[in-house]
């Protein structure tokens, strides 16, 4: 058998004993960031007694009970260029786990002679009571890479042999996307959820031509979410909250009219834009649109999209910003021609 590069050694599958990532009977896993690992952890999902599910994957624990709900929640896009890592370090075995892994792969000679030789003597695997760190069990773990099972751009930068850390010490500086408060926290980013943005539209059924058509999204929908990403074995998590903060409108054609110009709409008292009330046929409705001509036989795809600000806090005292994410939905609006209607 050929030689394994060093990349595909640090992704040999295993099974991993159930150690590392805390006790808790096994329930129902749902699909998370990267929707497992390399493997070597096992994806899970625990409930404690007050009902909060976590979610382990990929060496995280992630506590979605304050996620988003229902049939259109939808996954946030970063309102810039930035995206969550797409692999990351984290702890992945003891000393023990380490050395059951690892000598039967020497053992099988499939990394090659040379390559085993300089494992060997890597982890001092000849000493019976020190090699692996045996002799710092329970006082630290080996780190390794895990990986966003989506396999986003980089999924497979994070090349970086196993590391040892101990208990209490914050991972190598140089080693990027090891976990800190701040990698959990982008962590988290990927497994916010928000509701949909179809908006409440009057008139309802049909609107008409000129005549302005009001707009807005249920304040009980639409008020923060968030997801915590944690690390219990070492200590360390931390949460990212998303808030909505803005709804902007695009008609679906050039012959429209928004309210405001901008398109659009802040979100104030929980609640963006303004319901209907009777009366109001010929006001200017705070968040809305005008169409300046009938959708014929056919309709406009009017788009809705929400932007939510993201901030964090994590372990220490850490925290801050993220970028803006964005979550929208597009719904056909018929738009008939006639110029005056009784509401």
């Amino acid at each position: 058998m050929p030689a394994m590069s060093r990349g595909n050694y640090l992704l040999v599958p295993a099974v991993l004993a159930a150690l590392i990532l805390g006790a808790g009977g096994p329930a129902h896993a749902e699909k998370g960031f990267g929707g497992g690992t390399d493997g070597q952890t096992e994806q899970r999902a625990d409930t404690s007694d007050d009902g909060t599910v976590s979610v382990t994957v990929g060496g995280v624990v992630f506590d979605r009970s304050k996620n988003g709900g229902g049939d259109s929640v939808g996954a946030l896009t970063s309102s810039t260029s930035w995206s969550p890592p797409p692999c990351w370090y984290a702890p992945k075995y003891t000393p023990e786990q380490l050395q059951k892994y690892l000598e039967p792969i020497w053992e099988a000679g499939s990394t090659g002679y040379e390559w085993d030789a300089d494992q060997r003597e890597k982890y001092n695997a000849d000493d019976e009571k020190k090699g692996f760190n045996k002799d710092k069990s329970g006082k630290g773990y080996w780190w390794g890479s895990y990986v966003d099972k989506s396999y986003p751009p980089g999924w497979d930068s994070c090349d970086e042999d196993y590391f040892w850390v101990d208990l209490g010490d914050p991972p190598p500086a140089d080693i990027e996307n090891a976990v800190t408060p701040e990698v959990l926290a982008e962590l988290a980013y990927a497994e916010i959820r928000v509701p949909g943005t179809e908006v409440t539209l009057a008139p309802a059924e049909a609107t008409k031509v000129n005549l302005p058509t009001w707009a807005w999204l249920d304040g009980a929908e639409f008020k923060p979410v968030s997801v915590t990403a944690s690390v219990p074995e070492i200590g360390v998590e931390a949460t990212a909250t998303a808030e909505p903060v803005s709804l902007r409108i695009e008609p679906g054609t050039p012959d429209a009219e928004v309210y405001p110009a901008s398109g659009v709409c802040e979100i104030k008292d929980g609640r963006i834009g303004e319901p209907y009330a009777k009366g109001k046929a010929n006001d200017t409705p705070p968040c809305g649109v005008k169409y300046l001509r009938s959708s014929g036989d056919g309709t406009f795809p009017l788009r809705a999209t929400v932007t939510w600000e993201i901030h964090w806090t994590g372990s220490g005292g850490a925290g801050g910003d993220l970028p803006d994410g964005t979550f929208g939905a597009t719904q056909d609006v018929v738009v008939q021609e006639i110029q005056a209607v009784n509401r």
